[in-house]
């Protein structure tokens, strides 16, 4: 199966595991402010007031309420796994009428099923088609229909990966039927049809294996030289396998076919089609100019800042190279109008220790970015966006271009390690009746995070919460979600098979704070009052 290109972008630090939950607290502090070394940035204001006192330094230990089996079974039977299901069964069978020779269309247009199911799979993951089908669904059914038609839009959209992925199978399954019955009718056939037959069969079935949840989690930049290059060759020797089986006339066994016939077959237009979906997107390939702010001597993060604003909940790829491996990252902006827009890269593997011991002044990327869950956030009224480390990058600017939505960020020594550039973005845009920062070492460890989110709910009236974290930390967040009833996204670990147990498979939360939404129950909860 194959992911949403989420990758670093939704990645966050967060291990959930200690508790305590307090208020937000500002950005804004009395410390010196920050260094840029690469460009300079405004100073960040420090008027804004200070919502909490430094909790205990000994915190009393929460429950753990285990999620029930039925909360983990519907977590893991996503929209993507009911897409790849669906799509994966209604194939499976049209291929068992084949094979029993009880459907005529798939036995004299074989070639039509392969390359309709290959024409989906890239489909699917084209960046021009998603973002068409973001904006219809945007425009159309934001915030007037019901509340589960949203979510279930969301959904579908976040999970359109299952039909990548099934469609991707199914295509290399009919390729395989069409392949044997080509060999047994093989006296019928010029051996360049079995020949490019069986060298189109082996680059598809590389690519898949490239795409095995496995070989993406472990070995990123494996599976994307893989899946890409080898994806390329597979398409080549598809044009070349179409246009010799159309050519070759398998009544008399002569080269026969004007090219006029072969124009007219359905297999031409789906290989077309194919190659514009594949590489309609590699031609709004640009390098750009960068700058990079790094917020202390030994970062952690990187701050990349290039020119242009966005919309908000759109990601952007970026690489040292024109067609090697991409990297995705979440776009910051103030909105369309802005000068800027920013990438948070968490200093991990050599790419982003790349942009620290060598900062790039150019860099290639798609100017033509492409859409995430956060881009469905103008379906709903108000909402929550939850995320821990560097996983802010994919959810501030939602809650800076839209006064509805609350921001939660947990993370550790915050502007210290993100610098002043982000910590400016989110004083001047998001007031604290909106934002909740936990810094676990100011506060000596990490939240009770279910009781902050829950709370935060009720006290915004939200109609769905989206999570940006690290696996552990997400499925945590989803099952506790789920648990209470509230409609919550997190970040797509579609290559991840099984969720996690013990801690990955738990929440901390208290039943000790009544749910009933009020301010004056958040000001309990946290110490003071949310303004």
């Amino acid at each position: 199966m194959s992911c949403a290109p989420y990758g670093d972008a939704e990645k966050g630090t967060l291990e959930i595991t200690s508790p305590q939950v307090t208020v937000g607290h500002d950005l804004t502090n009395e410390k010196k402010p920050i260094e840029i070394d690469v460009f300079p940035v405004r100073s960040l204001k420090r008027d804004a007031p200070v919502l909490a006192s430094k909790p205990p330094a000994r915190l009393p230990k929460p429950e753990k309420i285990k999620a029930s089996n039925y909360v983990l079974f519907i977590i893991w039977y996503n929209a993507y796994r009911r897409f790849f299901t669906v799509v994966f069964t209604l194939n499976f069978v049209g291929l068992g009428f084949a094979i029993a020779d009880l459907w005529p269309y798939a036995k004299k247009y074989p070639g039509a099923l392969v390359l309709g199911n290959l024409n989906f799979a890239v489909l699917m993951r084209n960046e021009v088609f998603g973002r068409i089908l973001y904006l219809c669904v945007n425009t159309c059914f934001a915030k007037w229909t019901p509340l589960w038609f949203r979510l279930g839009c969301t959904s579908a959209l976040q999970h359109l990966g299952g039909i990548h992925s099934s469609c991707a199978v199914s295509g290399v399954a009919w390729f395989i039927l069409m392949l044997v019955n080509q060999y047994n009718a093989r006296h019928l056939y010029d051996s360049s049809v079995l020949v490019f037959g069986v060298i189109t069969v082996i680059l598809l079935f590389i690519t898949l294996l490239a795409g095995l949840p496995w070989v993406r989690n472990t070995h990123h930049n494996v599976f994307e030289r893989s899946h890409r290059f080898f994806g390329w060759s597979a398409l080549i020797s598809t044009w070349v396998h179409t246009l010799v089986s159309n050519l070759h006339d398998v009544a008399d066994g002569r080269w026969g076919h004007t090219v006029i016939y072969v124009i007219c077959q359905q297999t031409f237009w789906y290989n077309m089609s194919t190659t514009v979906f594949i590489f309609l997107p590699w031609f709004c390939t640009r390098k750009v100019r960068v700058d990079v702010e790094l917020a202390s001597p030994s970062p952690k993060v990187a701050v990349l800042r290039f020119e242009r604003g966005m919309q908000q909940g759109l990601l952007a790829r970026i690489s040292r190279t024109a067609i090697m491996e991409y990297h995705a990252f979440g776009i910051i902006s103030e909105g369309k109008h802005a000068k800027y827009h920013y990438l948070i890269c968490g200093v991990q593997g050599d790419f982003t220790k790349g942009l620290v011991n060598n900062p790039p002044r150019m860099i290639w990327t798609r100017e033509l970015k492409f859409a995430g869950v956060s881009n469905t956030s103008t379906l709903y009224k108000r909402g929550i966006r939850i995320c821990t480390g560097t996983g802010l990058g994919a959810a501030l600017s939602t809650c800076i271009q839209s006064p509805n939505w609350y921001l939660i960020w947990i993370g550790s020594d915050q502007e210290k390690t993100f610098g002043p550039t982000i910590s400016g973005l989110i004083h001047r845009h998001i007031g604290p009746e909106r934002l909740l920062l936990w810094d676990s070492k100011e506060r000596g460890g990490r939240p009770d995070t279910m009781k902050i989110l829950r709370e935060a709910y009720y006290y915004w009236q939200a109609e769905v919460v989206f999570i940006t974290s690290n696996y552990i930390g997400n499925a945590e967040i989803q099952q506790g979600c789920k648990s209470l009833g509230i409609p919550a996204f997190g970040t797509l670990w579609d290559f991840a098979l099984i969720l996690e147990t013990g801690e990955g498979g738990e929440y901390n939360y208290k039943t000790d704070v009544p749910n009933d939404g009020s301010e004056d129950r958040v000001q309990k909860c946290y110490g003071t009052k949310l303004q």
